[in-house]
C-alpha cells in the first residue's frame, strides 16, 4: 500500500482507486487468479491420466477390469456434477479423518458419531488446528484436485474409449498380419492414432473444466467469484473503502476474463488438431490435399 493510503478518508479520485485496488483483499483477490489457473493445470493431467485409465480398463476382456471401468464412466458421468464436489470433499475428509482416529485415539469415550455429529480428537483431524494457514489452502486444494479429477476423469475416459473404437480396424488387422502382439498394436498404433478422434470432444472437457472453476466457491476456497462477490458488494461506513454496489463490475471482469481464456484455448486446440491430423485419414488430415467435404 502506498503512504498516500494512510488515511483513506482524505483521498478522492485516482488516488482513492489506487490505494482501493491495492489493498490486502484485492492483492488477495488478484492472486485467486492464479488459483483457478493452478487449478485447471494440475487438474487437467489428472483427469486425463484417471480417464485413460478407465478406457482402457472399459475395453479389457475381464470382467475384474471392464466392470469397474463401465461402472466408473457411467457413475460419474450420470451423477449432476455438484454433487460429486459437494460430496467427494466431506466423504474424503471424514474418511482421511477416521483413519487418523484409529490410529491415533481410537479409545475415545463417545466414538466418533456423537449424534448427528462426525467428531474426532483433536490430534486427529486434518489439518491440525495449529498448522499453518496455508497448510489448510493446500489441504482444501488437494480435496478440490481430487473432485475435479474424479469428474472429469469419467467424462474424459468415456472420451478416449469411444475415440478408441473410432480407430480404423484395418490399421489393427495389418498389425496383427505383421506378427505385432495385442501390447505393440495397443502402443504401436492404437494409442498413437486415436488422439486425434480424441482431442475435438477432449477440447470441450478442457472448456467444459474452466467454466466449472467458479465452483471452488462451493468448496470453501477464496477463488475469484468468492472475492468478486465479497469485493463488490455495497460497503457500509465500517469498512474503509465504502461504494456502492459494484458486483457488476466485478463479475463482467470475470466474464471477460473467462472468455479471453476459452479463445486462447480455441486458438490452441486448432493448432494442436492440424498438427495432429497430419498424415492422417481425416478431412482435417487431407485439407492440404485439395480434398473439400463437398461434392
Amino acid at each position: 500500500m502506498f503512504p498516500v493510503c494512510a488515511d483513506p478518508s482524505l483521498l478522492s479520485g485516482l488516488d482513492w482507486f489506487s490505494c482501493y485496488l491495492t489493498t490486502p483483499k484485492h492483492l488477495a483477490f488478484f492472486e485467486s487468479f492464479g488459483l483457478v489457473m493452478l487449478l485447471i493445470a494440475v487438474v487437467a493431467p489428472v483427469a486425463l491420466a484417471i480417464g485413460f485409465a478407465a478406457a482402457v480398463a472399459s475395453r479389457s476382456a475381464s470382467p475384474l477390469l471392464s466392470l469397474p471401468g463401465r461402472g466408473y464412466i457411467a457413475l460419474a458421468r450420470g451423477v449432476p456434477d455438484i454433487v460429486f464436489f459437494l460430496f467427494v470433499p466431506i466423504a474424503l475428509d471424514q474418511g482421511f479423518e477416521y483413519l487418523r482416529y484409529l490410529m491415533i485415539c481410537p479409545d475415545q469415550p463417545d466414538g466418533v458419531w456423537q449424534g448427528n455429529n462426525f467428531l474426532v480428537c483433536s490430534a486427529a483431524k486434518l489439518p491440525l488446528s495449529t498448522a499453518a494457514p496455508i497448510w489448510h489452502s493446500v489441504y482444501g486444494f488437494g480435496l478440490a484436485v481430487i473432485s475435479f479429477g474424479l469428474v472429469f476423469g469419467a467424462f474424459a475416459g468415456n472420451v478416449l474409449a469411444g475415440s478408441f473404437k473410432a480407430v480404423p480396424i484395418a490399421q489393427i488387422q495389418t498389425g496383427a498380419s505383421f506378427g505385432m502382439t495385442q501390447s505393440q498394436i495397443f502402443r504401436r498404433i492404437l494409442v498413437p492414432q486415436m488422439w486425434v478422434f480424441a482431442l475435438p470432444g477432449l477440447s470441450n472437457l478442457w472448456q467444459i473444466l474452466i467454466k466449472a472453476t467458479p465452483l471452488l466457491f462451493l468448496l470453501g476456497l477464496q477463488d475469484i467469484v468468492y472475492w468478486a462477490r465479497e469485493l463488490g458488494s455495497s460497503k457500509t461506513s465500517i469498512y474503509a473503502y465504502p461504494h456502492p454496489d459494484w458486483r457488476l463490475y466485478y463479475f463482467g471482469f470475470l466474464l471477460i476474463f473467462y472468455l479471453g481464456l476459452t479463445a486462447i484455448s480455441e486458438v490452441a486446440y486448432k493448432r494442436i488438431m492440424a498438427r495432429l491430423s497430419r498424415g492422417q485419414a481425416t478431412l482435417a488430415g487431407s485439407g492440404k490435399t485439395g480434398l473439400r467435404g463437398g461434392v
